[in-house]
């Protein structure tokens, strides 16, 4: 039996044990409100901890859970395992329509606009008639399966807890996949996931609906064992708790959610009971011990508590079952000799600076063709309108005679070319393995619900499969399971080549990966351009260590201010008067 099914199978034999054990009914029901909390903090480990986007809405999802059910039961007379999916469907319909204004954003104006939906919801409940204003709802009946009722009890605790356990299993099923390398990546910026093929406004409405989703049910579960709702709950406070909650346990990690919540709820607990005593007059002191917790927590412990833990358990490498995996489907490859990339007249204009005037070149297939000019010469930025980063202001691309110039990064990934940055952007807490998989981004199918049922480990083998491969192909295959933050910068440029190559490219943009590379490194990435060059793969390559460029390149273009100063082979460029003036500033 393997580590993890150790845990799950301890995890389940200790609650089953408090259920049958005579644990006092008052840590039954404390542990049921955990349990109701627990679900809405998952929420916000997969949006906030792992996606990186904060929301202070969460509270608010809860509430239209538990309203939906509660009005639903109460003055409609609907069974309440027929209005939690009314719930969910309502809940799903207003995070789809928020995400797609306010995700959208960035920095601090999606936290803004989170806190303004919270604020508007919470007044909507509390001024709607229907809704009881801010008395609420009472009379909510409890939940029944079929002759037993669930009460608020050991039987509802049960229910509660298997929801969390499903919950958490989900998650991390779903961190465990193609989309989950892809959500995960969000937090890294949309540059270098859109390179990926990654639609990152797509996955970021997806995470933000799922953790609406998993409010929603807390919600549904809240107001059949409260039998009442009221607004409350459901404020803009409460979201902020829910948060607080989060980075207590650990926003990084999906048992951060139930540590976060027990530590809370408990300690708010014997804090209102401890306090008064200590000072000697009641009030909401406890607030003031959290928020002082709360930085000594992002100052001392900024991963959470569950990390500490986490640290402790041992880490199994994960078991290489995909040898036999069915291989992945390839692209077709460009003829010999054919135009791969053609830069016609490309112009970039910010105001009035001219930072690539009029560019013209191509790259044909098996070339390697180097791109070089000093500082400032715009290198970078050509490069950027090639890969749909930046848009033209005049001119155009095209890639095996397609115009993709105006299109997005991720469209011009499915169309076959892959890139790598001037500063290296992968994921430092997954392995090399997972890392390089996310290259293979496009060349996967399966989404989210097969992720979550495991109905996805065929695709999963094929993509490692590929990814292991890559790693092979460029000398690292001794790095399969290393933590990728855990490498040099030389393995690291390498691994960002062996990504970009896991989408099957037929053109690969190399930004500067000789960069802060030691001399037996770069010799070690020579080989490894032309052995990809053997290989049939064009490669565009911006790069200021000139010893690596005259080696590897067939041709060179030289820019100087945003113009193209001189074309030709390494010989050429390396006996021209006018590249010795750009980059000396004399001719002598």
């Amino acid at each position: 039996m393997t580590l993890r099914k150790t845990g799950w199978l301890a995890l389940v034999t200790a609650l089953g044990l408090i259920a049958l054990l005579p644990v006092p009914e008052f840590w039954i029901t404390q542990l049921n409100y955990i349990g109701i909390s627990s679900l809405a903090v998952l929420g916000l480990i997969l949006l906030t901890g792992v996606g990186g986007l904060t929301s202070f809405g969460q509270a608010a999802f809860v509430g239209i859970g538990a309203y939906t059910s509660a009005y639903l039961t109460v003055h409609a007379g609907l069974s309440p395992w027929l209005t939690l999916f009314i719930g969910l469907a309502l809940t799903a319909g207003c995070a789809l329509i928020l995400g797609w204004i306010t995700l959208r954003m960035s920095g601090h104006y999606l936290p803004l606009a989170t806190l303004a939906w919270g604020l508007s919801l919470y007044y909507t409940m509390g001024n709607l008639d229907a809704l009881g204003k801010y008395d609420g709802i009472a009379g909510v009946p409890g939940l029944a399966l079929w002759s037993w009722e669930l009460g608020q009890g050991r039987l509802f605790f049960v229910m509660t807890w298997a929801l969390v356990l499903l919950g958490a299993l989900g998650l991390l099923h779903l961190l465990d996949s193609r989309v989950g390398r892809a959500i995960r990546a969000l937090r890294t910026g949309s540059q270098m996931a859109e390179s990926m093929g990654i639609d990152t406004l797509r996955f970021k409405i997806g995470i933000f609906v799922l953790s609406a989703l998993l409010a929603s049910v807390s919600g549904w579960l809240y107001a059949h064992f409260q039998r009442s709702v009221t607004p409350s709950p459901f404020g803009v406070q409460v979201g902020i708790e829910y948060l607080f909650m989060a980075v207590l346990g650990g926003a990084g990690h999906v048992w951060g959610a139930t540590t976060g919540v027990t530590i809370t709820k408990l300690l708010a607990d014997q804090l209102q009971v401890l306090l008064p005593k200590l000072i000697g007059t009641s009030g909401s002191y406890e607030t003031i011990v959290f928020g002082v917790l709360l930085v000594l927590t992002l100052k001392y412990a900024p991963e959470g508590i569950w990390a500490f833990v986490d640290r402790k358990l041992p880490k199994p490498a994960r078991p290489v079952d995909w040898h036999n995996a069915p291989a992945l489907v390839h692209r077709s490859k460009p003829a010999a000799g054919e135009v791969v990339l053609q830069a016609i007249d490309i112009r970039k204009a910010f105001g009035g600076l001219v930072a690539v005037n009029d560019i013209n070149f191509s790259v044909r297939s098996d070339q390697i063709v180097g791109l070089i000019g000093p500082n400032g010469a715009g290198k970078s930025t050509t490069f950027n309108l090639i890969t749909g980063v930046l848009g033209l202001t005049s001119g155009r691309v095209t890639f095996r005679g397609e115009t993709i110039s105006g299109l997005p990064s991720r469209e011009i990934a499915k169309r076959g070319i892959s890139r790598t940055f001037q500063h290296v952007k992968m994921i430092a807490d997954m392995t090399v393995l997972e890392n390089v998989a996310l290259g293979a981004h496009l060349r996967g199918q399966r989404g989210a619900v097969a992720a979550m049922l495991r109905l996805d480990r065929s695709e999963e083998q094929s993509l490692f499969k590929e990814a292991e491969f890559q790693l092979r192909r460029i000398g690292m295959g001794d790095h399969l399971h290393e933590l990728a933050g855990n490498l040099a910068m030389g393995p690291q440029r390498l691994l960002e080549i062996a990504r970009a190559l896991c989408n099957d490219p037929a053109l690969l943009l190399l930004d500067e990966p000789a960069a802060g590379l030691r001399h037996k490194e770069k010799e070690a990435l020579a080989d490894v351009l032309r052995q990809l060059k053997s290989e049939g793969l064009s490669i565009l390559l911006v790069e200021h260590d000139m010893d690596l460029v005259m080696q590897v390149t067939d041709r060179i273009v030289v820019m100087e201010f945003g113009t193209r100063l001189i074309e030709g082979t390494p010989e050429e460029i390396q006996a021209s008067p006018e590249v010795r003036a750009a980059y000396l500033g004399t001719e002598h």
